[in-house]
């Protein structure tokens, strides 16, 4: 049986580069490839992938909020994350999105592969070099800040911090300028930050945009 694969990296040699590899694998198929989390979800809904390989860190909307949209209009879709954060707090809110295995991009070929056919089969992977960092999923775990965020608050604050205007932003997201400013002044509230510095740092820190 062909796991039909989609790839989601805003870095096009790191998806080449993946493409090439899996396109050697006899029982895999790489259907398509994306450089944003919003592409990544439209484009699952589109094609309905086995597994997707899904970068964190990616423009207009990042990996791990792209995995909840995709987890919640097609639950069946089994996603691994890959990235470069080695974080309790990054494997946590990516497993809490929905996703069900967690890649560093430092990792060999050959465990690309293994989580591929491991998640395809219905289980969970975690890569092994992160086994003392996150030593149980089933467990709760400290909150993060970005907890205290709606989804839609996420979404809008990753928009704000890549440059995009209000009016940009309502056009993206499927709401009114003034709901925009509405969700910015909420989050900034929330996280008790006052002007945009702060809250690219929050962004930064957090995973929820990439350093441009």
């Amino acid at each position: 049986m062909t796991i039909r694969v989609l790839l989601a990296d805003d870095h096009a040699l790191m998806r080449e580069g993946l493409r090439a590899l899996l396109s050697t694998i006899s029982d895999i198929e790489v259907v398509s490839q994306v450089g944003t989390g919003r592409e990544a979800a439209s484009r699952v809904r589109q094609l309905d992938p086995d597994v997707v390989l899904m970068d964190i860190a990616m423009p207009d909307l990042n990996g791990i909020e792209a995995a909840r949209l995709i987890h919640l209009k097609c639950p069946a879709v089994r996603i691994v994350m890959l990235s470069m954060h080695a974080t309790a707090e990054y494997v946590y809110r990516a497993f809490e999105a929905g996703a069900c295995g967690y890649l560093l991009k430092e990792v060999a070929f050959e465990e690309v592969i293994t989580a591929v056919r491991t998640v395809h089969g219905g289980k969970r992977y975690l890569s092994p070099a992160l086994a003392e960092s996150v030593p149980d999923l089933g467990l709760g775990h400290a909150r993060s800040p970005v907890d205290s965020l709606s989804t839609r608050e996420r979404q809008v604050l990753q928009l704000v911090v890549e440059g995009k205007t209000s009016s940009e932003i309502a056009h993206m997201v499927h709401l009114s300028p003034s709901s925009v400013q509405t969700y910015r002044s909420r989050l900034m509230l929330k996280l008790g930050v006052r002007d945009l510095p702060s809250l690219v740092k929050f962004a930064l820190e957090h995973g929820l945009t990439s350093p441009k």
